[in-house]
């Protein structure tokens, strides 16, 4: 069973509906791990560096170091994250108007949020005929 759909399974408020997060929430979110795919989002570690300078004027031990090698790491990872997704997204998008079979719709599912493109794909599952 996939986690998904114990997930939804799982019931939290006895009326078999899960809370859910607002949706304003959920976009930040998604524009937020955008926003830090971008070579800009590396300002955040000098940034880290001047604030820490500026609040804390002990040496730097090994934590301080080890925070900045973690941030530096983590905006390298969703980096590449982003972009191999991109190209991803741009091959299947260049596959899909190519097959005359194939729905205007599924070009398009990208700019949804991730629960809609996983409540698609279970429905897809559930019913390969659609």
């Amino acid at each position: 069973m996939h986690w998904t759909s114990l997930f939804r399974a799982w019931n939290f408020e006895g009326g078999g509906r899960l809370l859910e997060m607002p949706r304003s929430t959920t976009h930040l979110l998604t524009d937020a791990g955008t926003w830090l795919a971008r070579p800009l989002a590396f300002c955040v570690v000098p940034a880290y560096l001047a604030l820490r300078l500026m609040f804390d004027r002990s040496p730097f031990n090994w934590h301080e170091i080890v925070t900045l090698a973690t941030l530096c790491m983590a905006l390298f990872i969703q980096r590449s994250e982003h972009r191999d997704m991109q190209a991803m997204h741009a091959k299947l998008d260049e596959l899909l108007r190519a097959h005359g079979a194939a729905r205007n719709e599924l070009s398009r599912i990208d700019d949804k949020e991730p629960e809609q493109v996983e409540a698609f794909r279970e429905d897809m599952r559930a019913d390969p005929e659609k």
